[in-house]
């Protein structure tokens, strides 16, 4: 397996861009490792590998996707997150705590952070729905990532409008928060529940659009009506 963790490395590196790696940057603020490729690129390599590998076991390729996160380079974690996603029938309790130590351990852009925990967290989460209270210990860490982690990780659920009062606890803990990418992340949430549950969201948001960052609301509200939005961004 070492053998074809290096080949697929060496394969990344040689598709390095200066192009690509400054393209990529601008989307973060903060600075990232990056080959500059594509994603469906990164994606494809990451699915053709996978068909080779899987026959090793979840365990040898979650220590492979170890790996991969402590890089950094985000077509690295990319790969990990394709890995771990596609192991979603295999899933075992136990494996949270794996989850949660990758991303306040490696993650470091959000990039990184919704795809992991959109995919592999959330679909963990609707396969064992009783660990979904530890998201509100996630929601109170000083790790921004985890605070983010703590709301991306449901929206998967929330598409299905799933997990709605959990999703309000969790923008509750969040609420006031300075971080604008913690902020963004709840109010994605929120506008994910929104489509399945808007007459309770709505009022969720209307009784906290005083308090609630504009950030946060302008994510929030995007699924509403022009009026509705208006109506909304007034305090």
């Amino acid at each position: 397996m070492e053998d074809k963790l290096r080949s697929i490395i060496q394969q990344l590196k040689k598709l390095t861009t200066k192009e690509g790696q400054v393209n990529a940057s601008r989307f973060h603020k903060e600075e990232i490792k990056t080959y500059g490729i594509k994603v469906p690129i990164v994606r494809s390599l990451a699915r053709e590998a996978f068909r080779e590998i899987k026959p090793v076991g979840r365990e040898k390729i979650f220590g492979m996707c170890d790996k991969l996160f402590a890089s950094g380079f985000i077509e690295e974690t990319l790969i990990a997150c394709e890995w771990t996603f596609s192991l979603r029938r295999h899933y075992e309790k136990h494996d949270l705590k794996q989850f949660k130590y990758w991303i306040e351990t490696y993650i470091n852009n959000w990039a990184t952070c919704d795809n992991f925990c959109n995919n592999t967290v959330g679909s963990f989460l609707l396969m064992y729905p009783e660990f979904v209270p530890q998201l509100k210990k996630w929601a109170v860490a000083k790790n921004r990532w985890m605070q983010r982690a703590s709301a991306v990780s449901l929206i998967l659920p929330a598409r299905d409008g799933q997990f709605l009062e959990e999703s309000f606890a969790i923008s509750d803990i969040l609420l006031k928060s300075e971080d604008d990418l913690v902020q963004k992340g709840y109010g994605w949430l929120l506008k994910s529940q929104s489509k399945t549950h808007p007459e309770e969201v709505l009022q969720f948001i209307d009784e906290r659009k005083a308090i609630m960052p504009r950030t946060a609301l302008r994510y929030a509200i995007e699924h509403f009506s022009i009026p509705q939005r208006k109506k909304l961004m007034t305090k």
